[in-house]
């Protein structure tokens, strides 16, 4: 008994409704029963019971399926334009397209991210659905494949091998410029801290020592800095993403598809999607190859490390209160402990290292993914669309918390601050040009040893007058702002 009728007695729908509750598709393997409202059809089905592997689906990432969309409105045009798809199936699919692009018709995009077959599965549920959604635009039922054909019309002069990775990079491409703008409203979140700390004096360490002084602001402009490298370098990557392989069909060598039409396609996509994509110099390799993946993976990873690194920064600089460094307070948005009261943790820049870890695991996916691919095609996109799309979805949702509910929040704990400034050994540095190098060492070293301030014990020498002091100890001369 198929899963269709399965599902209409489970419902108590009569067998003799089957005619009206369905209709029959075929394929190579046979027959199939296809619910009669769904604009997938009979391969979608069969992918539908093959891959119940997770809870995502194509449609889970709207931009992927706007994707897809746009590579096949451009290959459609392309097509046309070489005099190959009639000009009423163009129109068809145009409409089609576009009413995916605009956001209608999601619910149809069904096959679970996780599939055998490099994306086959993908390719033919947006080819039925888009056959279907144009059939009925044109008048026509669903099904009726005589008018305009999933295969035929839709996949014209093209295949999984260079449709999926296409697709996959157009998804990117959408997505990275929404993550782009959280990242930057994130980046200048640490600058607008920078400008608010820019007076205040603190002790810097290496090492987890003291180290010489510089204020909070220069370490909150700082993180807005290592942010903004890592936008530059998320903007720069995304060249690799605009290298695309439509033509190459199966392996690279154009079989199917009429010439010109690979030139027309590039040119069409990169209209559509106002992105400067370019056809391969070679489509053999770049369908073989997954250097555009590999290298736009890398630089989420390398976000991911920067904004892990600060996240870490941050929990040591507002540890304690009373037993830690509390440089800074972080907002308290709960308590932290089920046990101890009065607790409470560094929740957010936690939440961002979680993310950041995952990222980085995720990149790994990648590499290991595109390494693994044999001979002319790499059958393990999928995971990595998989890890990608996971990678910028996490940022995205992530940043503006993080920025929200931690960085705008932000204080000092200046007290605490000019504390350590008195007591810091590490004010001697600025010492040296006056007093040498071997001077400023002993007077560290008595520090160290009698628990005095490097200050008390100048005023107790009488080594540099009140004048001195004050000029040595300007906040600008001593973190190299004048």
């Amino acid at each position: 008994m198929c899963k269709t009728v399965q599902y209409l007695l489970l419902f108590g729908l009569s067998l003799g409704s089957l005619n009206a509750q369905t209709r029959t598709e075929k394929d190579l393997l046979g027959e199939k029963q296809i619910p009669a409202n769904a604009y997938y059809g009979v391969q979608t089905a069969r992918a539908l019971e093959n891959f119940q592997i997770s809870s995502l689906t194509t449609q889970s990432y709207p931009d992927y399926v706007k994707a897809f969309a746009m590579v096949k409105l451009a290959a459609a045009r392309a097509n046309a334009d070489v005099g190959r798809l009639k000009k009423d199936r163009l129109a068809a699919i145009e409409k089609a397209c576009q009413a995916v692009i605009d956001g209608k018709y999601h619910d149809q995009f069904l096959v679970d991210l996780y599939q055998g077959g490099a994306g086959t599965s993908a390719n033919m549920n947006v080819n039925e659905v888009l056959a279907n959604i144009a059939l009925e635009l044109s008048g026509h039922k669903k099904g009726e494949y005589q008018y305009i054909e999933p295969h035929d019309d839709l996949n014209m002069g093209q295949s999984t091998n260079d449709v999926y990775p296409t697709a996959i990079k157009v998804a990117l491409l959408l997505h990275n410029d929404k993550l782009l703008q959280e990242a930057d409203l994130l980046a200048k979140a640490f600058h607008k801290k920078g400008d608010e700390f820019k007076d205040v004096l603190k002790m810097g360490r290496t090492e987890g020592q003291d180290a010489v002084p510089m204020t909070v602001g220069q370490e909150f402009h700082a993180f807005g800095n290592q942010l903004d490298a890592e936008i530059s370098a998320l903007k720069k990557s995304e060249v690799y993403l605009c290298e695309q392989n439509m033509g190459a069909t199966a392996i690279g060598t154009g079989i199917t598809a009429s010439p010109g039409y690979a030139e027309k396609v590039a040119a069409h996509l990169a209209k559509i999607t106002g992105k400067p994509i370019v056809m391969s110099k070679d489509l053999i390799a770049a369908t073989t190859s997954q250097q555009g993946f590999v290298m736009y993976s890398s630089t989420l990873k390398s976000m991911a490390v920067a904004l892990a690194k600060i996240s870490s920064d941050l929990i040591i600089l507002a540890s304690g209160p009373r037993t830690g460094f509390f440089e800074i307070n972080l907002p308290a948005l709960q308590p932290g402990s089920s046990i101890m009261p009065g607790k409470v943790n560094p929740v957010m820049p936690e939440l961002m290292n979680q993310l950041c870890f995952k990222v980085m695991g995720n990149d790994l996916t990648v590499t290991i993914a595109a390494q693994s691919g044999l001979l002319q095609l790499n059958a393990f996109e999928p995971v990595q669309a998989i890890a990608m799309m996971e990678s910028q979805g996490l940022f995205f949702k992530a940043m503006p918390l993080f920025r929200k509910n931690c960085i705008d929040g932000i204080t000092v704990n200046k007290d605490v601050l000019a504390h350590y400034m008195d007591r810091s050994v590490g004010v001697v540095t600025a010492l040296n040009p006056v007093l040498g190098y071997e001077k400023t060492t002993e007077l560290a070293k008595e520090a160290l040893a009698t628990n005095k301030g490097i200050l008390e014990l100048i005023r107790e020498k009488k080594l540099l007058t009140e004048d001195q002091i004050k000029k040595l100890l300007d906040p600008a001369t001593l973190t190299g702002q004048k």
